[in-house]
C-alpha cells in the first residue's frame, strides 16, 4: 500500500481541549501529524483544524472514524483527491552579503515574495503559496544562504462548483 499526503479539514466546537484530544488521538495510535493549523471561523463558536498527515486509504479511514467519534468534531472532510485550493506561509530569513542583494530581490520579484525585514546581514522574506512553491523558493535560496524558516502548515478549503 502506498502511503499519500492528506488533507483532513475539521470544523469543531471553539472549546478548550478540544485539539488536545484531536492530537492524543492521533499520537495515541501511532499517527503523525506533518502540519496542523487551526482558526476559528466566520462563527466564532467554531474552529477549523487542518491537518496534514501522511498514511495509506486504510489507515485514513481509521483516522476519520476515529475523529468522528470524539466529543466537539462536528464534520470532518478529506480535501485529497477532490478540488480544492490549499496555501503555505512561510517567513525566511536569508544571509544578504552586499554580492547576493540583488539577485535575492530578483528571486523575491520573480516569486511575488515580499521582503518584510532588513537588517546589515540579511533580508527575512515572506511568501505565501503551495507546497511545490515555497521548496522552488528555498531551492534558489539555499545556495546563497537561509539562516533561518518558519512555515504555518497547509491550509486549505474545497473549490466552489463553477
Amino acid at each position: 500500500m502506498k502511503n499519500d499526503k492528506h488533507v483532513l479539514s475539521i470544523l469543531v466546537d471553539n472549546e478548550p481541549g478540544v485539539l488536545s484530544r484531536i492530537s492524543g488521538l492521533f499520537s495515541g495510535r501511532g499517527y503523525n501529524i506533518d502540519s496542523l493549523c487551526v482558526a476559528a471561523t466566520l462563527d466564532p463558536k467554531i474552529s477549523r483544524i487542518t491537518i496534514v498527515t501522511t498514511a495509506d486509504m486504510p489507515v485514513i479511514e481509521q483516522i476519520k472514524k476515529q475523529l468522528n467519534k470524539l466529543i466537539n468534531i462536528l464534520k470532518v472532510y478529506e480535501l485529497t483527491g477532490s478540488e480544492f485550493v490549499e496555501r503555505e506561509m512561510a517567513l525566511i530569513k536569508v544571509k544578504a552579503k552586499p554580492e547576493y542583494r540583488a539577485e535575492i530581490l530578483r528571486i523575491v520579484d520573480i516569486f511575488r515574495c515580499k521582503v518584510v525585514d532588513v537588517g546589515l546581514n540579511h533580508y527575512t522574506i515572506e511568501v505565501t503559496g503551495t507546497e511545490e512553491k515555497l521548496n522552488a523558493l528555498l531551492s534558489l535560496l539555499k545556495p546563497i544562504g537561509v539562516k533561518e524558516i518558519v512555515k504555518t502548515g497547509i491550509i486549505a478549503l474545497f473549490r466552489e462548483m463553477k
